[in-house]
Parts: structure tokens; sequence; C-alpha cells
């Protein structure tokens, strides 16, 4: 007997919009401050007892069996697509976001309960980094100091200019750079000198990708004297407080587990060799296209060809996440047009579904090393930039995709035009975000110093 019917995921959905502008007009914007610890702990431990209970009565009512169906999720993530456009064209977290993510995560915790978490890893990651990320960033702490050549300072700012006294002292000893032969920094960075307050005295080189740990704090070079260059004397320091930071972690990796383990679980090795020799014309001409797109996305990705890259691009991760991205926008390129063939011929094939779900897999493996180099250079693993914003729309919509083909009665129809507005998406994550005139200015992946 079939649970639902995605009529009734759709109707839920837009029940949780109606709810959260409601919320919007009556209490006003999210008030994520106020979720600090001890509430957010509180929160979280009443979300997982929710969570438990629906499974628990799944079998008596009808609505919490149809929870963990597909015809749930894939209405509750075609809103979450929608949402974060629309959050990320007007940068405004509102309450019919949150609460579509909230409904999203409530559909992830049921699908893990329902099946072994041990075989659902991935699942099980995103369901600890996203939870867990929401309600710890009102723990987190960002707090700016302009640190003096010779100077002790102990006191740093919030972005609402809130002094704030740190449980140690800062003293640039140096201030230190590098540049291009084009006057463009290469390198830079601060001798610093922290004093605790057992009198401990630390001396420690903070730059771009490398910061420094004290007393539960992260220190990033952020900044300097602009118009002195290499003879600053001053240096922004950002520092960073993040308790819920392993647990976010904890998720991460679990879910670059779960993408490795994906991406070999889907490599048809005996497939394609006898797909080779049944058809050796077929298998060269493909051949042919997988090659053609990936010389098509290393033209298109500028920052791989330049010679002078900015200090934030010189990381370790810098290489495993660009050949991650290149490796996925080959592939789903590759099934877009096959897709596009298969529209115009009208006949059915796998080889689609084949290609998207490595390709989403290479496309979390990206993000997600993006996400630590971003925690590694700036201090958070996900702020909402622009760029982030329209990564997670187009890794949204591709998981939209595959779960509506892996239903019994799909339309292949309707779903390889999912495909084409999912490449359409990712194509504003990769080039077509620059002419947002939201993005001037704000992103972070602009890389200006």
């Amino acid at each position: 007997m079939k649970i639902g019917t995605m009529k009734r995921g759709f109707l839920t959905g837009g029940c949780l919009v109606l709810t959260g502008l409601l919320l919007e007009w009556g209490i006003g914007s999210v008030p994520w401050e106020s979720l600090a610890w001890p509430v957010n702990g509180f929160l979280l431990a009443i979300f997982l007892l929710i969570i438990v209970s629906i499974h628990f009565f799944r079998k008596k009512i009808k609505f919490f069996r149809f929870l963990s169906t597909r015809e749930a999720a894939i209405p509750a993530l075609v809103f979450v697509v929608v949402l974060t456009i629309v959050m990320g064209l007007t940068r405004q977290m509102f309450w019919p976001f949150v609460l579509s993510y909230v409904y999203l995560a409530v559909i992830l915790g049921l699908v893990i309960l329902k099946t072994s978490p041990f075989t659902n890893l991935f699942h099980l990651g995103f369901f600890i980094a996203m939870t867990t990320a929401a309600l710890g960033s009102a723990d987190v702490q960002r707090l700016k100091m302009m640190a003096t050549v010779g100077v002790a300072e102990s006191r740093a700012f919030t972005l609402e200019n809130i002094v704030k006294d740190l449980p140690f002292s800062i003293e640039l000893q140096r201030f230190v750079m590098e540049t291009y032969d084009n006057g463009t920094p290469k390198r830079f960075a601060s001798e610093i000198r922290v004093l605790t307050r057992s009198e401990k005295a630390i001396l420690k080189t903070v730059e771009v990708n490398k910061p420094v740990g004290v007393n539960g704090w992260k220190i990033y070079q952020n900044g300097y004297d602009t118009k002195m260059g290499a003879r600053s004397r001053i240096s922004i320091l950002e520092l960073v407080r993040d308790p819920w930071q392993p647990a976010v972690y904890v998720g991460i990796f679990m879910m670059l587990v779960g993408a490795f383990l994906m991406i070999f679980s889907n490599i048809p090795l005996k497939k394609t060799m006898k797909a080779v020799r049944s058809h050796p014309k077929k298998a060269f001409f493909f051949g042919v296209l997988v090659i053609f797109v990936f010389f098509l996305v290393h033209h298109f990705m500028p920052i791989l060809h330049s010679k002078t890259l900015v200090p934030a691009l010189q990381s370790a991760w810098f290489v495993p996440h660009i050949i991650a991205y290149m490796s996925a926008y080959t592939l789903m390129g590759t099934a877009t047009v096959i897709a596009l063939y298969r529209l115009a011929t009208n006949t059915d094939s796998t080889t689609e579904d084949t290609l998207v779900g490595i390709g989403i897999a290479l496309i979390t493996v990206g993000m997600l090393f993006g996400a630590l180099w971003a925690k590694e250079a700036w201090g958070h693993y996900w702020s909402w930039d622009p760029k982030e914003t329209w990564a997670a729309i187009t890794w949204l919509m591709y998981l939209v995709y595959l779960h509506y083909r892996q239903m019994p009665r799909h339309n292949p129809r309707v779903a390889r035009w999912m495909l084409l507005v999912a490449f359409a998406l990712l194509q504003m994550c990769w080039w077509g975000i620059k002419f947002l005139p939201g993005a001037q200015g704000v992103s972070v992946h602009t890389y200006t110093v």
C-alpha cells in the first residue's frame, strides 16, 4: 500500500512556508543570538526526542510513516532548493528557510533510524554536521583585533564594535610580507607574542591558512595596513572560538567517508568492460565526449592557470578541492549532454544516473574540502557566502534528481528536465554569481586582500 503521495509532501512543505511567513510577520527575524548554550543543547535534546518519538509511533500514525519516504523527501528538498535560492538572492535567512531545513533534518533523522546507521554513514554525517553547525552557531565568537608592533593588547571587538576582554594578550613583533613581481601579495604573516594569564609567553607566526590556537581560541591573519604594505606596523587579526567545532567535524568526516564509498560503489567496472567489448564505437564516442567536456571545464577555470595566486589560495586543500569539482563538473556536463540526446530521441537509460551518482559524491567531497579549507583560512566552515549558497543549491538539486529517479513510478522525461535545471544551477554556482548584484563586494571567493 502506498503510504503517501508527492502532493502530500508539497502540501506539508507549503504549510511550513506559510507558518514561516506568519512567524516572520509576527515576531520578526530568527533570533539566533538567543539560542546560545544551554538553550541550544536543550533544543537539540528535544529535537532528537521528537525524531525518536515519530519513529517509535510510525506504525500507528500514517503521517509519521509518510515522513520517512521519498514522497516526503523529494518535496522537502525542492522547497529547500527554492528557499535557498531566495535566501541566496536576498541574503536574508528568514523563517520559511529555517523551518524547511528543520523539516528536512527531521526526514533525514527518520531515514537514519529506519535503516542501519553503519550502512547509511553519509546521511548520519550530514545530520550531525547540519544540526550541530546550525545550533552551535550561536556560541561562535568572532572578534577583530588591531595588533600594533611593540604594544600588548588584550581587548578585541565584535562585529557590532563591542569591546571584549581576552584571557591573553597579543603583541605584534613583526609584520612580514612577500610580493609577486607585479606587486600583488604572495604571502603576509604576523610574528606575535602571546602572553597568557599564567604569565606564559608564546611566540607564534600567524598567516593566511595557518591559524594559531591559544586557550580554545584560533587566531587568524585577517589583514594589514594596505597603504604601508610590507612596511605595515599593524596587523588585523581575527579571533574565533567555536566550542561545537569537534561535533561538526565528526559529521563532516563521516560525510567524506560516505562520499568516497558512494564513488566506489557507483563505478560499474564489470558493466563498463562488458559495454566496451559489446559496443566499442559507442564506448569510444563516450570517452571522447568525457575528454572534451573535461577540457572545456579546464579551460573555463582560469584560476588553474594563474601564476599569482593570492595567499588564501595557497593551501594544501586547493588541489584536491579543485580536482574534485573539475571531475564532478565533467561528469555532470557529460550527463547533461546524454540527457539532451535522450530527450530528443525519447529513449531511456541509466547512464546519467551512474554519472550523476559519482558526480554528486565528488561535489560533496569538493564542498567538504572547501568547508575544511574555509575553517583553516577564515575561521568558518560555512558562512552562506554567495558561492557557498549556490554550491548548496546545486548539490541539493542533484539530490532531488537522484531521489526522483529511484522512485518506482517516475517519469524519465521529467527526470531529465530536472537534470537540465540542476546543470543550469551549476552554471550559476560556477561562474554566474559574479553577475549577481547581491554578490558584489561581499564574497570571500573574490580573494581580495
